[in-house]
């Protein structure tokens, strides 16, 4: 596999030390950029003679999770090719790196598959849609996350049960979608660009289907004032949380939740002191002042995701007083799967790795974002627990919706992408016509039967014994 690494041409002219360039000068040198790299060349997809096996290389990345939670792990992903989808970015990353790119490169997602998308709450309680797993963050080539969105919408189309037709056609009006964005962005202020955000509450789409759109502000309502109604003391700590004597603890529900042994976790016997110090500094002034007032008092592990199930996700409970608790989620950061194609982190801690990805790529970041080192040595982030956190639930959906949640998808990713990156030098090598919305939606629709036969060789694993799969129903 070919591996992306910087050279001048990786590196945006404007970004070189002591050079001013233009708007128009900068989207001259991506439309120069189609003379190495001609836009057709990112068509289609064909596995290379000497691929690696997909269901070794998943085997390989189970390395360092909790041997107990691995079979979760296979369970859930062996579910449907859509979930195996989004379990597996890491046979993309390394499809990706042999494929053509571009050279421009952006503080890239990683993962940017359509259920890494979603509503969340900045910290003024206001309702914005961003991209809400950044994982697998690290700068890389655009193109990359382009690609695997656009391959998400054909996969989610196809485990819908959505006609052929409505496949390609999608994904091109996905990356359509985010032309058109960054073509938005390359004309906007630089300001203007880090302030821009996709407010649910006001969400509006100029250029798609009125009536869709209208559905969809609809439900989005809905969503919204049902997450309102979830605050964590009145709905979650009492959810969660039961009395031992008069000392609140997270109830144990095993095989998802439970409280880890000293083994697990070496910092329990003194109550993750050295940790959770750790994080403090992390902190701006006047969020450790806030977070002082808060006590810890239990720690549990939880399984989440798909990709995620056997590392080391944790919830702890702090309260400040009788019903005033604050959950934070501890997850544990592991090197990018990009890393062995893009480059190394710049940051030793991969939790710091996280969250610099966030505060660049999303409009708003939780208030608590921080990372520590645990004494078992491995990298955490943490940030609080499902604040009015909203995922997409699409198994309802039909052609419509999926569409129009996928150009939101689109428009997140370019205004993230806009923030790091060169927009009038991506939108200069896009252009203006269709000639990047084709050639990457026939590498989607090919990728999708990509997905499928690696799919029907990680379910063939497990019926031969290759790999074991457990429910954790």
């Amino acid at each position: 596999m070919r591996k992306a690494v910087n050279s001048p041409r990786m590196i945006a002219a404007s970004q070189s030390a002591g050079t001013y360039l233009t708007a128009d000068e900068r989207a001259r040198d991506g439309r120069l950029l189609r003379d190495t790299v001609p836009r057709v060349s990112q068509a289609g997809w064909r596995a290379p003679a000497d691929r690696q096996d997909p269901v070794d290389l998943l085997i390989k990345s189970n390395e360092g999770r909790i041997p107990a939670l691995i079979p979760i792990r296979f369970a859930r992903m062996s579910a449907s090719p859509f979930a195996f989808y989004r379990g597996s970015a890491v046979l993309m990353a390394a499809d990706l790196a042999g494929t053509p790119t571009s050279g421009i490169r952006v503080q890239a997602c990683g993962d940017a598959h359509l259920m890494n998308f979603g509503g969340f709450a900045t910290p003024e309680r206001n309702i914005i849609f961003d991209i809400n797993d950044l994982d697998e963050t690290l700068p890389a080539p655009f193109e990359w996350d382009l690609k695997r969105l656009a391959a998400s919408a054909v996969i989610a189309a196809q485990h819908l049960g959505l006609p052929r037709s409505d496949e390609a056609r999608l994904a091109r009006d996905l990356v359509g979608t985010y032309r058109e964005r960054m073509i938005d962005y390359a004309s906007m202020r630089a300001l203007d660009v880090w302030y821009d955000r996709i407010d649910l509450q006001k969400y509006s789409d100029r250029t798609g289907d009125p009536q869709i759109v209208e559905q969809v502000r609809k439900r989005l309502a809905e969503r919204i004032e049902a997450e309102r109604q979830k605050t964590v003391p009145d709905y979650f700590y009492p959810k969660l949380v039961a009395l031992d004597g008069a000392r609140p603890r997270i109830k144990d529900e095993p095989p998802l939740i439970y409280h880890p042994d000293a083994e697990l976790a070496p910092g329990l016997d003194s109550g993750y002191a050295d940790a959770i110090a750790s994080y403090r500094e992390t902190l701006p002034e006047h969020i450790r002042l806030l977070f002082d007032r808060f006590h810890f008092l239990d720690l549990v592990l939880k399984v989440v995701g798909v990709g995620s199930v056997g590392t080391m996700c944790s919830v702890g409970l702090f309260m400040a007083a009788d019903n005033d608790p604050l959950f934070l989620q501890v997850k544990e950061a592991r090197a990018s799967v990009l890393e062995p194609y893009a480059g190394k982190s710049l940051h030793t801690n991969h939790g710091q790795r996280v969250i610099a990805g966030q505060r660049i790529m999303q409009t708003a970041s939780d208030m608590f974002l921080g990372w520590t080192r645990g004494k078992n040595g491995r990298d955490f982030y943490v940030r609080q627990l499902r604040d009015m956190k909203m995922s997409a639930l699409i198994e309802d959906w039909d052609a419509g919706m999926l569409r129009q949640y996928a150009r939101m998808c689109a428009h997140a990713l370019a205004r993230a992408h806009a923030r790091s990156g060169d927009a009038a030098m991506i939108s200069g090598y896009i252009g203006s016509g269709r000639t990047l919305d084709d050639a990457i939606s026939e590498f989607a629709t090919e990728y999708s039967a990509q997905n499928r036969a690696d799919y029907r060789a990680f379910v063939g694993a497990i019926r031969d014994g290759r790999i074991e799969a457990v429910a954790d129903e």
